[in-house]
């Protein structure tokens, strides 16, 4: 690892119009499964001007039965569909939760994927796709994640919380950050840069309040950065266009899954190309992503290294992964190898399985709407909500390697 370095990462906030869409995705995948507990989803979003279009595969008891919809359900979807606009903050002539027009084009499941993925006689449930997926872990923040993106996140949190109570009203839902660190001996020690442009109401960009503004952004910045990192020295680029009103679907269309950087680890680890948004957990892209994370945050947290990158890899149809890949990048405290087979050790892990993965972080509910902006990673564990960021498999990988 080089000794002296600038890297940089990016967020974008719940308002941005591919986060838009992804939320959506993930409110109609958390409806069908407070449905049915093993429905089967895959759900693309479109939104642009005045428009939501939803395509996809779907199998669901109480919703999609028998070649058809159950009554109320396509009514049930739109609602969904336009709440979760609404929970945004979209109530603008050019996207507006009410008064959008909305397509429905999700039909059912294509039976020969169904019949690879589904469990029966002595054949496990299988993967719901090929691929490769990755995790990763570091001690660059509590959380363990890396320092540029977890920044990232903050501002545009703490930014669309200040929006929803009210506390900054010139703001819009369409936000975007950019945070740049420069490391030493790999441990982040000063931002040179920070980038915050923002939807805004009128006038919010010329004279007083502008500056307001300005000011506004800076403040929520120091708040969320450690002061350490911050200094007269820090360059700040805040609207750089200049105006931003038209914002969100209206200004740009949004599609789920194009912010997959920003979903996982802001380009400071691997990704293996799936998305998330809008799938159900036997979508390995999705549940071996989540278990892959858990993994590296659990070696990094039992102090086995100080970065690591985990990698699996699966076939369609088939239960068991095809590999697994360990790399600590020359931080472990024991070998990679020897890691590697401890976790294969690990009993209550099933294997790796669909199945096992599903069952050992309980994928199989409504909780995924939470998961679609800000991150799918370094969030707080609660309940039933991202417990893949629980850290109790430490003490079994100290047993397996001890």
């Amino acid at each position: 690892m080089r000794s002296s370095y600038l890297f940089t990462s990016e967020s974008v906030s719940e308002g941005h119009p591919d986060k838009v869409s992804d939320q959506i995705s993930d409110a109609i995948v958390d409806l069908f499964l407070s449905k049915d507990p093993e429905a089967r989803i895959g759900c693309e979003t479109l939104t642009t001007t005045q428009l939501v279009v939803l395509a996809g595969e779907i199998r669901c008891k109480g919703v999609y039965e028998n070649g058809g919809w159950v009554d109320g359900a396509l009514e049930e979807i739109e609602k969904t569909v336009r709440n979760t606009v609404r929970e945004i903050g979209y109530e603008q002539d050019g996207f507006h939760w009410r008064t959008l027009s909305f397509q429905n084009h999700l039909h059912a499941q294509s039976a020969h994927i169904a019949q690879g993925v589904d469990a029966s006689g002595n054949k496990d449930e299988g993967a719901g796709d090929q691929g490769i997926m990755f995790g990763f872990a570091c001690d660059e923040t509590p959380d363990l994640m890396p320092a540029t993106l977890y920044y990232s996140h903050k501002i545009l949190e703490q930014m669309a919380a200040d929006r929803h109570s009210g506390a900054a009203p010139f703001l819009e839902p369409d936000t975007k950050s950019q945070v740049t660190l420069r490391f030493e001996n790999g441990v982040p020690v000063a931002a040179t840069a920070i980038v915050v442009s923002t939807q805004h109401a009128p006038g919010y960009d010329e004279g007083e309040k502008e500056a307001q503004l300005h000011a506004y952004v800076k403040k929520v910045v120091a708040d969320v950065m450690p002061a350490a990192l911050l200094s007269d020295e820090t360059v700040y680029h805040i609207n750089p266009t200049g105006s931003f009103e038209i914002g969100g679907p209206d200004g740009d269309a949004g599609l789920t899954g194009r912010k997959i950087i920003v979903d996982t680890y802001g380009g400071a680890a691997p990704h293996g190309g799936g998305a998330f948004s809008g799938k159900d957990p036997t979508k390995v892209d999705r549940s071996a992503a989540y278990i892959s994370r858990y993994l590296a945050k659990n070696i990094v947290a039992a102090g086995l290294a100080r970065r690591c990158t985990i990698q699996l890899a699966y076939a369609i149809g088939v239960s068991k992964p095809l590999s697994l890949y360990v790399d600590t990048h020359g931080t472990g405290t024991v070998g990679d190898d020897k890691i590697e087979q401890a976790i294969q050790s690990i009993e209550k892990l099933g294997g790796l399985t669909p199945r096992g993965i599903r069952t050992h972080l309980g994928l199989n509910k409504p909780i995924y709407r939470k998961t679609a902006a800000y991150g799918h990673f370094g969030r707080k564990p609660e309940g039933d909500f991202f417990s893949w960021e629980r850290t109790d498999l430490v003490e079994d990988l100290k047993a397996a390697l001890a």
